[in-house]
């Protein structure tokens, strides 16, 4: 039987609460609301943005996890991706650009630009304090006018968080051998002593690098970018419904929630077609499959 305890709140547009004893689906999709006004400052809330843009609003901080402000279609598809021929993202933003640059820090997991575009760069505020996965994409951002950028470590602190990097891979080794650009990626772990401890992957499939951040870190709250993303003639380059599986057969006491979903061009599973698969597999109940701008709060 499913802990009622482990489940969220599901926030809607207009900010009415709800709470399921299982896994629930928001009444609508749209407001971020105050922590310290809707929730207390025990809880915290996940937004899914858009692809693998979060807000994460922490131990009373709020943050930004790879933006990608570009309207719909502004981009042309990943050359040599599944249905390149399609432009991104293939939706709008859920909320404002405003809403979104409204923020205490950034992090990126890595510089692809469905993660950081040019539009985040141009939006957001030269002063934040935005955290890179390793010193050469801390100089890019740099390079972009940023001012304070820092290099996440295992051992990075913010406001009273740690944040710990985690490790992670874009793809099989023959994957990267092939299509070197996917290039590195990181996961990042938030704790405090007041909230369950979150662990975002990040673009990566299942592997070693995830199964030692669950085994060192023991999250309570997982977010998996499960979109399935596929060049042809490759297996995916991050998680799609067996990675998620494997995800939950190594946590199971964890909460899942799948990001990174119906936003670019090469993402080829379905929020509909993992909640099935979730059903199939016996897992449904620990798993979250939030549509864009739907709002997450968790004791």
């Amino acid at each position: 039987m499913t802990d009622p305890s482990r489940n969220p709140m599901l926030v809607g547009r207009r900010g009415t609460l709800k709470l399921f004893a299982a896994a629930a689906v928001a009444s609508g999709a749209g407001a971020l609301l105050s922590e310290k006004t809707a929730f207390g400052a025990t809880q915290f809330h996940l937004t899914q943005v858009r692809n693998a843009t979060l807000r994460v609003d922490y131990a009373g901080v709020r943050f930004l996890i790879d933006p990608m402000f570009a309207g719909k279609g502004a981009t042309p598809g990943f050359e040599g991706s599944a249905n390149s021929k399609l432009r991104n993202p293939l939706v709008d933003l859920p909320l404002t650009v405003e809403q979104l640059a409204d923020v205490d820090a950034v992090v990126v997991t890595h510089l692809h630009s469905d993660h950081w575009d040019d539009e985040a760069a141009a939006i957001l505020d030269k002063k934040l304090p935005l955290f890179a996965q390793n010193d050469e994409d801390a100089a890019h951002i740099r390079s972009q006018g940023f001012q304070d950028v820092r290099t996440l470590t295992e051992n990075t602190e913010f406001q009273g968080i740690h944040l710990a990097k985690t490790g992670g891979q874009h793809g099989t080794d023959a994957t990267l051998e092939a299509i070197p650009a996917l290039g590195q990626v990181c996961g990042v772990v938030f704790s405090h002593p007041s909230n369950k401890r979150l662990y975002l992957a990040g673009d990566t499939i299942w592997n070693e690098h995830v199964a030692a951040a669950i085994s060192r870190h023991h999250p309570e709250i997982i977010v998996l970018n499960a979109g399935k993303a596929v060049f042809p003639g490759f297996p995916p380059i991050i998680m799609g419904e067996e990675d998620v599986l494997a995800v939950h057969k190594a946590a199971p006491e964890a909460t899942l929630i799948a990001s990174h979903m119906e936003a670019v061009n090469h993402c080829v599973l379905s929020r509909a077609a993992l909640r099935a698969y979730s059903e199939e597999q016996g897992f449904a109940s620990s798993l979250l499959v939030p549509a864009d701008g739907e709002t997450l709060a968790f004791k």
